[in-house]
């Protein structure tokens, strides 16, 4: 594995050479034919210093490092998957963190406080207590007693093998669709402009961030991905506060703080109102739902608590992850507020014409190229880079668990030896990279803003997968026939409001009409089919 990793990095400076060679020239044709207004002094980057690209090297040589580091201390496929089941909780929380905090949450915000208002966030951070309370209290005991690798086993235990390979299937789409999402929005509203990046070479620049991710995922398994998302959920921090500091020396002080309801934003309504795209009550019950959702069920949150040795430290490592997750959205919440004010009073900083609410999105990368100093673009820049990578490792060190344990495991044969299994296991880790990268090509075509396509895409599965969950931890007459059908009315209420406007109802309630319903019609259905459990 090591003589392929050196293989692939010398590979990997070759593609890098090339597409960094024809950016720069991009770089020199742009700084020629900009024009600004003379009325504004405007310091414009010439485009990406080498010191800024000496600073990205640095940070991708690093976590290649750690996967080579921890390629030596895996010692058997558990070790590889859940790190020993002896992780220290604060890392562990971190990882977590940094993992569902991807580069797409990192763009999303800042662009939908731009475009439409801080209700939505606002929202998440509201229902935060809530959560703490249902996963801390009621999820988290539940699920460390329970001595398993893959958190589907537990559903076999109830329902059967086919519940089990359905959930694996729900887990496998949602977090595919998820890790192409990131990689989309990293290369093509991220690195593309930032870098000036000739579009002929996106795909290129796609497969170099995924073969990096795979090599030190595939090489250091769990530990190295809990050590790399530690690192960069660091480097998030600074990129996020580096940003509002330069604004604020920019406006000499804190003018970019709103003092009334932006002119861009919607109107504000606090209760429920499905006429309407954003209630702050509707944000609260949607946060609520895809937290419990995604700690209930995603095998990448349950892979984390799995891996801590005590239902103490699980529950501290979410608590850690809820705190974190608390303070990075408030400073991405400010940084919003910056960003509009800076672009909202510098209009002639946008490009020909352009409005800052059409711009929303790009708002964030245009500020790295033109405004940031030499050294601090290479910074942010690696920032955006540690959000996408520790999503991407952790999902495809997670993907890799469910189909090395759901599938091959339990339906194939067994390797002849652990060192074989073990082989196997990274062999899985090339093959989604591969996927995630070439799905990567499609996402971007569904419409809406990046918070809109999150939630019609790469949310659409988790409350469904949750279904299947919430009925073996609390519906004792649960079976499987009820199951699989409360299945399938969860999805199809997704799809139904996701692409067909369903009652005419906004994005935000596919997650919590999706869960009622399938809840509502697994344990009619289980009621019906008679409490016998199918499973046996």
């Amino acid at each position: 594995m090591q003589r392929h990793a050196v293989f692939f990095m010398f590979l990997l400076g070759l593609m890098a050479l090339s597409i960094l060679s024809d950016a720069a020239e991009a770089n020199v044709s742009f700084s020629q034919t900009t024009e600004i207004p003379s009325h504004e002094p405007v310091q414009v980057s010439a485009g990406m210093h080498w010191i800024d690209m000496l600073v990205i090297a640095g940070y991708f040589g690093g976590m290649l490092l750690i996967g080579w580091y921890y390629s030596h201390k895996t010692k058997d496929t558990e070790d590889y998957l859940l790190g020993g089941r002896n992780m220290k909780s604060w890392m562990v929380g971190l990882s977590l963190f940094a993992t569902l905090l991807s580069t797409v949450s990192y763009f999303s915000t800042p662009g939908e406080i731009i475009r439409h208002g801080p209700m939505i966030v606002i929202g998440g951070l509201m229902a935060v207590p809530f959560v703490a309370y249902v996963v801390g209290w009621l999820l988290i005991p539940y699920i460390m007693k329970l001595r398993i690798t893959s958190a589907n086993e537990l559903l076999e235990m109830r329902f059967g093998l086919s519940v089990r390979l359905l959930a694996a299937v729900f887990f496998m789409a949602l977090r595919l669709m998820w890790m192409s999402m990131v990689i989309y929005i990293t290369v093509n509203i991220a690195l593309g402009p930032v870098l000036r990046v000739r579009q002929e070479y996106l795909p290129l620049v796609s497969a170099l961030l995924g073969i990096i991710v795979v090599i030190y995922t595939s090489s250091g398994g769990l530990k190295a991905v809990v050590l790399t998302d530690v690192i960069q959920t660091f480097i998030l921090f600074l990129g996020a506060g580096l940003t509002i500091i330069l604004i604020t020396i920019h406006f000499k002080g804190f003018s970019w703080f709103p003092t009334e309801w932006a002119p861009t934003w919607d109107p504000p309504k606090f209760w429920f109102d499905p006429s309407v795209r954003t209630t702050i009550a509707s944000a609260v019950l949607t946060g609520f739902t895809w937290n419990v959702c995604t700690a209930g069920s995603d095998q990448m949150a349950l892979q984390r608590f799995l891996s801590t040795p005590s239902l103490k430290a699980a529950r501290s490592a979410y608590i850690t992850n809820l705190i974190t997750v608390w303070t990075i959205q408030l400073l991405l919440i400010l940084m919003g507020f910056a960003l509009l004010r800076f672009f909202f009073t510098q209009p002639h900083y946008l490009p020909g014409g352009m409005d800052v609410r059409a711009y929303a999105d790009k708002i964030f990368p245009l500020f790295i190229t033109n405004h940031l100093p030499i050294g601090i673009t290479g910074l942010v820049l690696s920032a955006l880079l540690a959000a996408a990578m520790s999503s991407l490792s952790s999902g495809i060190n997670s993907a890799c668990l469910v189909i090395s344990i759901d599938f091959f495991d339990r339906l194939g044969k067994m390797p002849a030896n652990e060192k074989a299994h073990l082989r196997r296991t990274q062999i899985v880790s090339w093959c989604i990279g591969a996927v995630v990268v070439l799905l990567s090509f499609v996402v971007g075509r569904v419409p809406g803003n990046i918070t809109e396509m999150v939630h019609k895409v790469v949310n659409l599965m988790v409350a469904p997968l949750f279904v299947l969950f919430f009925m073996a931890y609390f519906v004792p007459w649960a079976n499987s026939t009820g199951v699989w059908a409360g299945a399938v009315v969860s999805v199809a209420t997704a799809v139904g409001i996701a692409f067909f406007g369903l009652l005419g109802l906004s994005f935000l309630w596919i997650q919590p009409s999706s869960l009622v319903t399938g809840i509502v019609t697994a344990s009619l259905v289980s009621l019906i089919a008679g409490k016998k459990d199918d499973a046996h």
